[in-house]
């Protein structure tokens, strides 16, 4: 096991113990349930995990149950029934609370569309023991998602959130482009409907914003937003006066695409994303428990939206991410 690999372990306090004998037993599957069926990643992620022909960081899964969960949310509340019915019938056992889908598995995917309520259910499969994928939004505030990453690091439970987009082949390809030397610059888009409750990136502009993070790095210290009927755009300043731009679309055409600018070339990310490459990435953190994004960047990027929000509201002035980050810690340590 490699030094990074081992410091990450130690950070949630935990050996090695567990991969050697998942490595050990390769014949017993490890047991994934399914929390929150109110989402297209549900069917999409069943049939990734239980197929017969998964291969690699996929196989030696088996999603086994799953709650239902759903809120008043209308893309909640709209989809839960068909989508749990679509898992039933494949023979994955529907129950009617968190605690009994705990007592069934070994590790969590926390699918539930509505961000609000996942600092309450994340707390329950933390307290629990179970190292959990959280899906888009991590949380429905900075505060709550503070929140469930210092809960998981008191209860040395290992846990990550990210989107598809991160881990697509289009964005790896063009973070990974030796021809552009050190990228310095970038800008992303992508469709970016909001959700009352939360602020206005957590729900779909999530997506374009962990792509130019993704790109980008950590560091970036101000953002100011302008928001039109079209469109929003967020710019932010990154350390060294590095810039990266999200354009959110929300009228006519709408599609994801990046430009990454570096000290020796210019390039656009070619196409290509899909739920497989970010379940490979779940699976090899079930299996490992080392999270392939930190807790540390996962932040940064929901601090970015949330300054976004609050640089509307200053009328599309710069706000500094760090000031606001301090004000959602406060919060944070008073939910917790």
């Amino acid at each position: 096991m490699n030094p990074h690999a081992l410091t990450v372990l130690a950070a949630f306090g935990l050996s090695v113990s567990p991969l050697i004998q998942a490595q050990e037993h390769p014949a017993s599957p490890i047991r994934v349930g399914m929390i929150g069926l109110d989402t297209s990643h549900v069917p999409a992620f069943a049939r990734l995990f239980n197929s017969p022909k998964a291969e690699g960081d996929l196989a030696g899964f088996k999603i086994v149950a799953g709650y239902p969960g759903g809120t008043d949310m209308p893309a909640s509340h709209d989809r839960v029934a068909k989508f749990t019915e679509g898992l039933r019938v494949t023979g994955i056992e529907i129950v009617d609370s968190i605690p009994k889908l705990l007592a069934k598995v070994d590790v969590v995917l926390l699918e539930s569309v509505d961000g609000r309520i996942h600092l309450q259910e994340a707390s329950q499969v933390i307290k629990a023991g179970k190292p959990m994928f959280i899906d888009k939004p991590l949380a429905g505030s900075l505060a709550d998602a503070i929140a469930i990453y210092d809960l998981a690091r008191e209860h040395h439970v290992p846990c990550f959130s990210a989107s598809s987009i991160r881990f697509g082949a289009g964005i790896q390809a063009l973070k990974k482009n030796a021809a552009l030397g050190q990228i310095v610059g970038a800008v992303t888009w992508g469709p970016c409907s909001y959700q009352e409750g939360t602020p206005d990136m957590f729900f779909y502009g999530v997506h374009g914003i962990e792509a130019l993070f993704t790109l980008m790095g950590t560091g970036c210290e101000f953002v100011t937003r302008t928001q039109t009927a079209d469109a929003d755009v967020l710019t932010g300043v990154w350390k060294g006066e590095h810039v990266g731009t999200y354009r959110g679309l929300r009228r006519h055409k709408e599609e994801f695409g990046a430009v990454a600018f570096g000290t020796e070339g210019i390039a656009p990310a070619g196409k290509g994303d899909n739920y497989e490459d970010l379940c490979r990435e779940i699976g090899k953190f079930f299996k490992t428990r080392i999270p392939p994004v930190s807790a540390e960047e996962t932040l940064e990027i929901f601090t970015f939206m949330e300054a976004a929000d609050e640089s509307k509201r200053q009328g599309g002035k710069p706000v500094a991410l760090q000031e606001v980050l301090a004000k959602a810690r406060a919060a944070a340590v008073a939910k917790h």
